[in-house]
C-alpha cells in the first residue's frame, strides 16, 4: 500500500530519496533482510556523516546525509513490498531520526564553536517543523486510506501487528512519547481542527514538505559544502516562524 493514492499525491520536496529507496526495497524483497535492518543501516549512515562533519570532510558528510535519507525511505518501502508493516519499525525509525538530528546539530555546534543553547533551540526548531509536516501528511494518509501505520493522534499504545511482540511495541511507544510527545501536543494545540478540515491543497503540502526531515538534511548538506555551516543553526531557528504562517494559511483555507 502506498503512502498516498496516486490521485492524491503532491510534490514532496522532502521525499527525493523515495525512487532510490523503492529500488533498494525491490532489490531486497526476496532476501532475509528486514526493514529494521535497513533502519540500522541509515543509523550507521547518519553516524558516519557526523564523523565526517567533525573531521571537516563536508562533501563526504553531505553524501552520507543523503544516503541516510534514501535508506530512511527504503525501510518503509521494504515493509510495504514485503507486506510486513509494523509499529516496531515505525517507532524505531522515528526514535532513530530524532536522536540523529540531535547528534548532527551538536556536531555542527562543535565545528562552528557555536552556542550550545542555540544548537538545542535549533534542534527543537527542526523537530517542531518536522512535526507539522508529519501531522498534515498523516492526516492526508488517513483521509485517503493510504498507509496508516502512522496515526494522527499517538495517545495510546497500539496493538501489535502480526509478527511483532506487544512488549516491544509498548517499550518503543513509551520512548517515542518521551521524545516526541511535547512536539505532537504543541502542533495539535496550534491547529486542533486540521483533521476535520478540507483536504489540504497540493501546493500547500509542497511548501510544508520543506519542513520534512529529508529536505532539512538536504539543506544542511548544501550549507556544509557551501561554507555556510555557521548559518545552519540560526537558519532553522528563524525558519520555525514559517510554522505559524503555514498553520494560519491552512486555517484560512
Amino acid at each position: 500500500m502506498p503512502k498516498l493514492p496516486v490521485d492524491n499525491s503532491f510534490l514532496d520536496l522532502s521525499d527525493y530519496g523515495r525512487p532510490l529507496g523503492k529500488a533498494i526495497a525491490n532489490s531486497l524483497k526476496s532476501t532475509g533482510i528486514t526493514p529494521i535492518h535497513v533502519t540500522i543501516w541509515f543509523i550507521l549512515a547518519g553516524l558516519i556523516a557526523v564523523l565526517f562533519i567533525l573531521t571537516g570532510h563536508y562533501w563526504l558528510a553531505a553524501l552520507f546525509l543523503i544516503i541516510k535519507s534514501i535508506l530512511d525511505a527504503a525501510d518503509g518501502e521494504l515493509a510495504r513490498v514485503k507486506q510486513t508493516p509494523s509499529y516496531t519499525g515505525r517507532y524505531f525509525d522515528s526514535i532513530a531520526d530524532i536522536l540523529l538530528n540531535f547528534i548532527i546539530l551538536i556536531a555542527i555546534c562543535h565545528i562552528t564553536d557555536g552556542n550550545i543553547l542555540l544548537a538545542l533551540l535549533a534542534f527543537i526548531s527542526i523537530q517542531f517543523q518536522g512535526t507539522l509536516y508529519n501531522y498534515y501528511y498523516v492526516i492526508l494518509r488517513n483521509k485517503y486510506h493510504g498507509d496508516e501505520t502512522s496515526r494522527i493522534f499517538e495517545n495510546e499504545t497500539p496493538l501489535a501487528m502480526p509478527r511483532e511482540e506487544q512488549k516491544t511495541v509498548d517499550f518503543l511507544f513509551t520512548i517515542y512519547k518521551i521524545l516526541y510527545g511535547l512536539f505532537d501536543k504543541s502542533i495539535y494545540v496550534l491547529d486542533p481542527n486540521a483533521p476535520q478540515g478540507h483536504a489540504f491543497p497540493n501546493w500547500l503540502m509542497t511548501i510544508v514538505s520543506t519542513m520534512g526531515l529529508g529536505f532539512q538534511l538536504l539543506l544542511i548538506s548544501i550549507m556544509l559544502v557551501s561554507g555556510l555551516a555557521h548559518y545552519i543553526v540560526p537558519f532553522f531557528i528563524f525558519y520555525s516562524l514559517a510554522v505559524l504562517v503555514l498553520i494560519a494559511i491552512r486555517k484560512l483555507l
